[in-house]
């Protein structure tokens, strides 16, 4: 690993103009408002685990399109009163898995919902959710990337990011969470996510996006070394002519658009080696965020950023906001 964006200095002073279609705010308006005519149908099934502390329940809400998406529920067993929540996305590739993987915030006192993301789930941990696509959706390269991409109708994240305010819901339908103590949280894809999430739902309250990839999308193909931001690129060299209905498309699930609109506590990382998501495309989404922020700045680290280290920070920043008894 070696630096290979912009110093410090210039990425902490980076703000690009951005790039939104003039309908963004209606499309999303929209969008929501079409998957919440569908009931919630938000249940959840108590199961047994091995875990003494843990109280676990199996979630299945309506996301987009009213269709089922699975998650966890993780409580502590002890509590009085409702809870502040987090919302966990997952990473690029994986799913919900097992129980046993999310155990960090409920253990910390917290109640903890975490949304399987659809179609994924088979690259390093496995997910219980498909993907119904659009029947007008284009060819697409093997990924996520390019599904849908040359409609914002049609796009893949347009599907994930409804998922994910739906999840909200669900969680906010819980007995046992305070709804006015809603925190989001993930990594790299489940950053991203966070993002658009901070942007659409008013009711969330604190935002942790880790090194987050969904930003900044024309400069990341640039940029990027790995994948996926690299399924773009490859696309397009097969697909010629199409690039600019693709960040046409793009700039409706740009984190930096939905930065800008969020105005929650913010805790942000960034990884300064990342050659997935580069420097530049984290700090463009966190110069535009709205709301008041920081960011925990990992020199030496690449995509990984800040691991067990940034966990430590967020478990300190929410007991901050929202120390429990």
């Amino acid at each position: 690993m070696a630096y290979f964006d912009l110093p410090l200095n210039e990425l902490e002073a980076y703000r690009p103009e951005r790039t939104e279609a003039p309908d963004f705010d209606v499309f999303w308006a929209q969008t929501l408002a079409e998957a919440r005519a569908y009931q919630l149908n938000a249940s959840f099934v108590p199961i047994e685990t091995p875990l003494k502390l843990v109280e676990v329940f199996d979630v299945t809400f309506n996301g987009y399109g009213g269709q089922p998406i699975k998650g966890w529920l993780s409580l502590p067993k002890t509590r009085s009163g409702p809870l502040p929540c987090v919302v966990e996305y997952i990473g690029y590739g994986g799913g919900r898995g097992l129980p046993i993987d999310w155990v960090l915030w409920s253990t910390a006192g917290y109640a903890h919902l975490v949304m399987d993301t659809r179609g994924q789930g088979s690259t390093w941990r496995p997910g219980d959710t498909p993907d119904i696509e659009p029947s007008d959706s284009n060819p697409q390269h093997p990924g996520f990337m390019t599904r849908g991409i040359l409609n914002p109708e049609t796009y893949y994240y347009r599907r994930v990011f409804t998922d994910a305010v739906r999840a909200v819901d669900a969680a906010c339908s819980h007995p046992a969470v305070d709804t006015n103590r809603i925190a989001i949280t993930g990594g790299s894809q489940g950053g991203g996510i966070s993002l658009a999430v901070a942007g659409l739902d008013e009711r969330v309250k604190l935002a942790m996006p880790d090194v987050p990839f969904l930003c900044h999308y024309k400069v990341a193909t640039e940029k990027a070394e790995r994948d996926p931001y690299l399924e773009i690129l490859r696309y397009l060299k097969v697909h010629r002519g199409k690039d600019e209905a693709v960040f046409k498309t793009l700039s409706y699930f740009d984190g930096v658009n939905f930065a800008t609109r969020a105005h929650s506590k913010a805790l942000f990382s960034v990884g300064l080696m990342d050659d997935i998501c580069p420097p530049r495309t984290v700090y463009a989404a966190y110069n535009h965020y709205a709301g008041d922020k920081e960011i925990r700045i990992w020199p030496y680290n690449n995509h990984e950023g800040g691991e067990s280290f940034q966990t430590v920070e967020k478990l300190k920043f929410v007991s901050k906001e929202w120390p429990l008894s």
